[in-house]
């Protein structure tokens, strides 16, 4: 038995025996049961700059939460918004702008005796999931709460890469939640933030992945994250190119490099191990190693059945039908729009492999681009923790 045979054995070992155990936790979750009792007065902060129809949609749509709620939409300019839902005015100057929104919102706006929530525009928000957000932080259990996001709807492959990865793969937030150890992982477009999370928010306006550095600064404090039982919703469409969902997770990769940068090795090795794989066990043609890694693809479409069957029918919506465009919504429609709800069930089987290939692209795409990211059209140096610093052209080779 050749080296490479025993070493492509072992990782298929360790990267099987890694979804086994994420396989088994996920197995033990059970959804809790409805929370009784009064629901907190919530600050909802809808912070966004340039809403396209579809996160105009989501900002319009009525949301069935049981308890008191202020909705306010934070943007440079005022956008078309459904009666009840406020605008505040705000453009910082702040290298992150959503931070920066946030923490305008935050000074001028009376937070005292509400649980605030930041939710991104791109979310379809439900009352399950203000609720998920706001018991954990309200009730003291944690400093900061969040949700998986659970994009929904996707209309072609590069849609259901993304989709399957954020919902099939090992980097899907329910199955970091079980697999965390230190600092809980945290996902940016849906938080409850406590007075010591708001606080330590100050800090970070010129951070990128803000959410990774909150949860270590808390953490760090021994404060507790909370995950949220409600899925952060996002219908996804059609994303046309696989130039658009690469972009977004070469960033991510950045992010992750620079804020975690021991877990960074851990993308090749444990989350994204198949394809390699598979390619090695072809060309070797070992059936020992042939054999592990054909188990070790079983226990991945276990451990994606497992993830479909908790990412669905737990945001409170009727199972079968979701409901768009409200009458007299800013999208221009005058009737509620109704189709089928995206149980997932059905890409389950398949799309896990997609988000794998999507994420190991985005892994290898982000070596050739280490040390600096480009957000919002400008570049920055990269630092840890993810503080970002303005590149001057004349120092890049850019026009001076």
């Amino acid at each position: 038995m050749s080296a490479l045979v025993v070493a492509s054995l072992v990782w298929t070992v360790l990267a099987t025996g890694f979804s086994g155990v994420a396989l088994a936790r996920l197995l033990r979750a059970r959804r809790p049961s409805p929370s009784e009792g009064t629901r907190p007065p919530v600050l909802l902060l809808r912070p966004v700059d340039a809403p396209t129809p579809r996160e105009l949609e989501n900002l319009a749509a009525p949301i069935d939460y049981a308890g008191p709620l202020e909705q306010v939409v934070v943007s440079p300019y005022r956008p078309r918004l459904a009666p009840g839902v406020r605008w505040l005015p705000s453009d910082p100057l702040t290298p992150n702008r959503k931070v920066g929104h946030l923490l305008y919102a935050l000074e001028v706006l009376q937070t005292r005796g509400r649980v605030v929530l930041a939710v991104d525009a791109d979310v379809a928000v439900t009352g399950a999931l203000v609720e998920g957000l706001a018991a954990p932080v309200a009730s003291g259990a944690a400093a900061l709460s969040t949700a998986a996001p659970t994009p929904v709807e996707p209309e072609d492959v590069a849609s259901r890469a993304m989709t399957g990865l954020l919902r099939y793969t090992h980097h899907s937030f329910r199955a970091l939640d079980v697999m965390s150890a230190g600092a809980k992982a945290v996902c940016g477009k849906a938080l409850g933030l406590s007075p010591a999370a708001m606080e330590a928010l100050k800090e970070l306006a010129d951070h990128i992945g803000e959410d990774l550095e909150l949860s270590k600064r808390l953490h760090a404090r021994g404060l507790d994250v909370a995950l949220s039982a409600a899925p952060a919703r996002v219908p996804v469409g059609s994303v046309g190119s696989w130039s658009t969902p690469l972009a977004r997770f070469t960033r991510w990769m950045q992010v992750l490099a620079s804020h975690r940068p021991a877990l960074y090795p851990t993308v090749p090795l444990l989350f994204t191990p198949t394809l390699p794989l598979v390619l090695l066990a072809a060309v070797l043609g070992s059936p020992v190693l042939v054999g592990g890694v054909a188990i070790l693809v079983v226990v991945r479409i276990l451990l994606a059945l497992r993830l479909a069957a908790l990412s669905t029918a737990t945001d409170g919506s009727v199972a079968g039908t979701r409901v768009q465009g409200p009458p007299s919504s800013p999208t221009g429609s005058t009737e509620p729009r109704t189709t089928t709800v995206d149980t997932g069930l059905p890409y389950a089987l398949t799309d896990w492999l997609l988000g794998e290939a999507l994420l190991l692209a985005a892994f290898l795409c982000s070596l050739w681009q280490q040390g600096t990211v480009t957000w919002r059209g400008r570049t920055y140096a990269l630092r840890p923790g993810g503080r970002m610093e303005r590149v001057v052209p004349e120092l890049s080779g850019g026009p001076g």
